[in-house]
């Protein structure tokens, strides 16, 4: 792994692997929803689209034609603190991904017709979310654990906020929050001594420096959320204090949700959906932010059966808080897990993410071995430790369904741990 800055001090970190004809391109910018004012909600994931709808040099449909022509893949994400603009091409056309990124990265338009258009992509895109209850759902449960922090905004935003939104918002934003020190390239794949040498002519004008925004950590709310909506089954999360970015307990975190709802010989699983035929999507997991985290269970199921996956799952929770997991559990998380890093270690993609998101949030890197060690390291002391501080607070409850009969009466308290609060 290559770790280095240009010349102007933006980040890039990479990694070479020449026995591969691809290679992954990622520019990744520190902001997403949790960095927006409450009017602003939405601007982030705008700026995203915006971006490939034209620059100086290029039509949307011109940037869509480049890629094709070589063969590539190009998009790009919003998260809530981080997006992402990526490309997957053959290691000959890298210079020409470059060109075109740093194009519409520096230069794009924010052109009245092509803001216009794009508002109503985002608005059916939004449309298609709130036909998508087991989607909905996890925006409404985010509400429920944070209030009315940031964390809690949904990051496609609302139609009343996006309409507000013109050029002069969106490059304003832009010059607030995409800036050199919030800004990391990173890649993966086959490329040559040359590299640098290319990152310097595209992206050595950068000059944007601004100031680091002071974000404030979030209180676990632990509330409940209901919506009313006709559907054939109710869609419930659960979700309880998972661990922040970085935090030394993440892979016994890991390991404990992998046992949990992870998997399909996971416990959530087996009982509810393998034995009793209850739901045919049941799972767990884990999300972590920069000061925070979450750890999450999904269910979906019929009206009349609410009630009974949601005993079952209190009780298989309450079991795993008494007991922790078993030897078993452990020992086969951890084969899970490492099988799972080194397989998603192949692809040129997964370790641009990997590089991106760790130079971007935590500022340091892990090699695959020194990962392993660490796997290897979780004991039943680490499990238990993340356990306690899971089940301090009463857990926060999310329901899209067409009747909140099942969750109105729920004892959210009687998992805390004796002595908490």
């Amino acid at each position: 792994m290559i770790r280095t800055q240009l010349k102007n001090g933006l980040r890039i970190v990479m990694e070479k692997i020449p026995t591969f004809r691809s290679v992954s391109f990622g520019i990744w910018v520190k902001t997403g929803s949790r960095n927006e004012k409450m009017e602003e909600n939405g601007i982030s994931h705008f700026i995203e689209h915006m971006l490939f709808k034209g620059t100086e040099r290029f039509t949307a449909k011109e940037i869509a034609e480049q890629f094709d022509a070589i063969g590539g893949n190009v998009n790009a994400f919003t998260s809530k603190e981080y997006t992402c603009y990526y490309a997957k091409v053959l290691d000959e056309h890298l210079e020409i991904t470059m060109d075109i990124l740093a194009d519409m990265f520096f230069r794009s338009k924010f052109e009245e017709e092509e803001l216009h258009k794009e508002k109503n992509v985002i608005l059916e895109e939004i449309s298609m979310y709130e036909d998508t209850p087991d989607d909905m759902v996890h925006d409404l449960l985010a509400e429920a654990a944070y209030g009315s922090h940031p964390l809690a905004y949904p990051i496609l935003g609302t139609e009343e906020r996006l309409q507000t939104m013109d050029s002069a918002k969106l490059h304003s934003y832009m010059k607030e929050h995409y800036t050199l020190p919030n800004t990391v390239i990173s890649i993966a794949g086959n490329f040559d001594d040359g590299i640098l040498e290319l990152l310097e002519r595209y992206f050595g004008e950068f000059e944007l420096t601004g100031n680091e925004q002071q974000l404030a950590a979030p209180e676990f709310a632990g509330d409940l959320r209901f919506y009313r909506k006709k559907t054939e089954q109710n869609h419930i999360c659960m979700t309880f204090p998972g661990l922040r970015t970085g935090d030394e307990k993440q892979y016994a975190m890991v390991l404990l949700n992998n046992a949990l709802g992870g998997g399909m010989s996971s416990r959530l699983f087996q009982e509810i959906r393998e034995k009793r035929g209850l739901a045919y999507s049941v799972y767990s997991y884990h999300s972590s932010f920069a000061d925070s985290g979450l750890f999450t269970v999904y269910a979906g199921t019929a009206p009349k059966q609410t009630k009974e996956v949601l005993e079952l799952t209190q009780e298989l929770l309450f079991e795993v808080r008494e007991k922790g997991l078993t030897e078993s559990e452990l020992r086969k998380g951890k084969e899970q897990l490492k099988g799972s890093l080194i397989l998603g270690s192949e692809s040129t993609g997964s370790r641009m993410n990997r590089l991106g998101k760790n130079e971007l949030m935590l500022g340091k890197h892990y090699s695959l071995d020194e990962i392993t060690s660490r796997i290897e390291a979780v004991q039943m002391e680490d499990i238990e430790d993340v356990l306690s501080r899971m089940f301090q607070k009463p857990y926060a409850l999310a329901m899209v369904g067409s009747s909140d009969r099942a969750i109105s009466g729920l004892r959210r308290d009687e998992l805390v741990v004796s002595g908490t609060n």
